[in-house]
């Protein structure tokens, strides 16, 4: 059997509860922490999103990194600390912390918080499904509509617009779809 080269990406989700009243103050922290933690190195995205249907206070943040030593650079600086400080004035009590790595981070759903991440067959299956038809109709629409462009610049264009569409459109879409599945208990 050969082994998988483990992914060394490292995702973190953050649910964190504000405390009544403070919701416009959090938002406008959060965003000048999105800035921070976007400029730092080893920083792979960060998505804030707030729920809209149980409680308007309950925010859920998903934070990417390259690997676990640069998660641990950013936890440890001085910045990252005051932030934390100054996130925690506006919040309930302590965050809910979970870190996963690999591809979990794509499986990953705000109102289950404590959902254990699928099999990877069932990652694998579901992230091919998102895959397929990107990489299958993508390519194409680029050479139809990008003719004059060289080759290896409009790869790099599909390329970005695949990672991008199964970050922050596929991927959330076809684990909401699935989730029965995905996440199914026994």
């Amino acid at each position: 059997m050969i082994d998988e080269p483990a992914d060394p990406m490292v995702t973190v989700v953050i649910r964190r509860r504000t405390k009544p009243g403070c919701e416009t103050p959090f938002e406008v922290a959060m965003q000048e922490f999105v800035l921070y933690a976007l400029a730092f190195p080893g920083n792979r995205g960060i998505h804030v999103i707030r729920s809209e249907h149980a409680n308007p206070r309950e925010y859920t943040v998903v934070h990417r990194f390259a690997d676990a030593k640069a998660r641990r650079t950013f936890i440890a600086s001085p910045p990252y600390r005051d932030w934390m400080v100054r996130l925690r004035e506006l919040t309930d009590g302590d965050p809910h912390i979970e870190k996963t790595g690999g591809l979990s981070g794509w499986f990953t759903l705000p109102d289950m918080p404590k959902a254990k991440a699928p099999s990877k067959l069932k990652m694998a299956l579901t992230t091919f499904i998102g895959v397929y038809p990107l990489t299958s109709i993508l390519p194409p629409l680029a050479k139809r509509f990008l003719p004059t462009w060289p080759p290896l610049l409009a790869n790099v264009l599909v390329t970005g617009l695949i990672v991008a569409l199964l970050s922050w459109v596929v991927m959330p879409c076809l684990t909401r779809l699935f989730r029965k599945w995905l996440f199914q208990t026994n």
